[in-house]
């Protein structure tokens, strides 16, 4: 089993395994001098089986998931990791051939960092799909909104027209409908309300325009 599963962005995963062994390193740490050379052959071997080992693993299999694009196989002690790669400078070019990235604490955490940083980068990209829709739905519903105001604004300029005509008919001429329906009030017509002053004056003025008019002696 891994130790840890890493999910990265578009459903991807990449594995932790941190099962390496290094007893022989600890031998080689604590052995004579004479003895050495032999543990640190044995740690440099003991790290290839294991990438072996998890090249061979079929970790898309137990957790049904795709195939993992690395496997990171984790070295807990630096100098464990260093000094094999510096007897045996194949190794981790072997590794990566594989799939595997060996890693130590100083770069699994520059590796984390990476990750974090693809999290960051797909959720911004993330947030702007969502705006650039966000703002199309947006300026189509503002569209709309503009085509009604511009639609009320036709109907109220042709109730303003129509308005002008009908006062028109009211005030238009000598004996318009304002100042003859003022002269039935005036030859006592039982009405309890008076039409308004500026109404009566406007009609009064153009039937007194329209008597002043020439007319034709035929």
């Amino acid at each position: 089993m891994p130790d840890v599963i890493i999910n990265l962005p578009d459903g991807k995963k990449m594995i932790v395994d941190s099962k390496v062994s290094l007893t022989d390193y600890e031998r080689y740490i604590n052995a004579e001098e004479e003895f050495q050379e032999k543990f640190l052959n044995d740690h440099i071997n003991s790290l290839r089986r294991h990438v072996d080992q998890l090249s061979s693993k079929k970790y898309e299999d137990l957790y049904e998931m795709e195939s993992p694009d690395f496997v990171l196989m984790f070295v807990p002690i630096e100098p464990a990791f260093a000094i094999a790669i510096n007897n045996d400078n194949s190794l981790y070019n072997k590794a990566f051939e594989q799939n595997i990235v060996i890693v130590t604490p100083s770069t699994l955490l520059a590796t984390l960092r990476t990750i974090d940083s693809m999290w960051n980068n797909e959720k911004q990209q993330r947030n702007a799909i969502e705006i650039a829709k966000q703002a199309g739905a947006l300026y189509d519903k503002f569209e709309g909104f503009v085509s009604d105001l511009t639609k009320v604004g036709k109907k109220m300029d042709e109730a303003k027209t129509e308005y002008k005509g009908a006062m028109n008919k009211l005030f238009d001429g000598r004996g318009n409908i304002i100042t003859s329906i003022e002269k039935l009030k005036k030859m006592g017509a039982k009405a309890k309300k008076s039409l308004p002053e500026p109404i009566l004056k406007r009609a009064k003025e153009d039937d007194f325009e329209e008597e002043q008019e020439p007319r034709l002696n035929l």
